[in-house]
């Protein structure tokens, strides 16, 4: 069992939960996730680590609750406890000091973004960060990152903070300027941002990762339920992954696999089955 110490919300549906594993918080890397149950038989969920505390032996994730498994961990308070939690999984992220670093967080996709930005500007890495949401309740983590990037753009659907619109106008703006442009850009958000981040910076050369969240059922690459196509070959998310080449990735098989439990994941069907 795994005590819950901080249970918030910090947008609509986004919850930030702080638990106690001493041995993934000493033994995770940027990038790396876990894969969580509830209960005893409930559906298992991988989580991006959002941060850690070695000392206090605690790991953070930042849970989007929008079924009925990820509302049953949110509904866990401080002072309860989680039955599984399993990792570090997957592969670290590729941290390099590429000079300058654009990296892009949609909506919950911030909440991954995060410790990879972190990691991006330890390694002495000039950070610009570029966050979006649907409204201005819906953008997170803006004084964190603001604390490790050079700074931060925000954009919001609605206009109510920051820049109207989507993320990938001031990501256009910065590529089209030989001053500001990048060596890389690290994308995190919902399938379409990331497809649409990566066909940007394709006709500009700009090395672009992604960090994907297919469905996955045992993390191990046993299960085949998060593989992808990659280059033309299929990968697995959970093993190979999370995180890809944008410009190689098939967003388009990605998207209509990510649909296909959406009914039964609405009538509280167990995925794990």
């Amino acid at each position: 069992m795994f005590p819950v110490i901080v249970n918030e919300e910090i947008a609509p549906q986004l919850h930030r939960m702080v638990v106690e594993a001493p041995r993934i918080a000493r033994a995770r890397k940027p990038g790396q996730f876990v894969i969580v149950r509830a209960t005893a038989g409930a559906e298992r969920i991988p989580l991006t680590i959002a941060d850690y505390d070695r000392d206090a032996g605690t790991i953070t994730l930042i849970i989007q609750c929008v079924g009925v498994a990820t509302q049953r961990i949110c509904a866990v308070p401080a002072g309860g406890e989680l039955r599984d939690l399993a990792g570090p999984l997957g592969q670290p992220t590729e941290i390099e000091d590429w000079g300058r670093v654009v990296c892009v967080g949609g909506g919950a996709g911030t909440a991954v973004l995060f410790p990879l930005a972190k990691a991006l500007a330890e390694a002495g890495n000039d950070l610009t960060t570029i966050i979006g949401g649907r409204s201005d309740e819906y953008v997170i983590l803006k004084d964190e990152l603001s604390a490790i990037s050079s700074r931060v753009l925000i954009t919001t659907e609605d206009g109510s903070l920051g820049e109207r619109g989507f993320v990938t106008l001031p990501l256009k703006r910065i590529l089209d300027d030989p001053a500001q442009k990048p060596a890389a850009v690290y994308a995190v958000g919902p399938v379409p941002m990331m497809k649409a981040i990566a066909e940007l910076t394709r006709p500009y050369g700009v090395k672009t990762i992604v960090s994907l969240n297919p469905i996955m059922v045992d993390g191990t690459g046993m299960c085949g339920g998060c593989r992808v196509t990659v280059g033309g070959e299929v990968r697995f998310a959970c093993v190979d992954g999370p995180e890809f080449d944008g410009h190689e990735v098939d967003f388009d098989e990605l998207s209509e696999r990510q649909k296909m439990y959406q009914e039964l994941d609405a009538h509280g069907c167990r995925l794990d089955r």
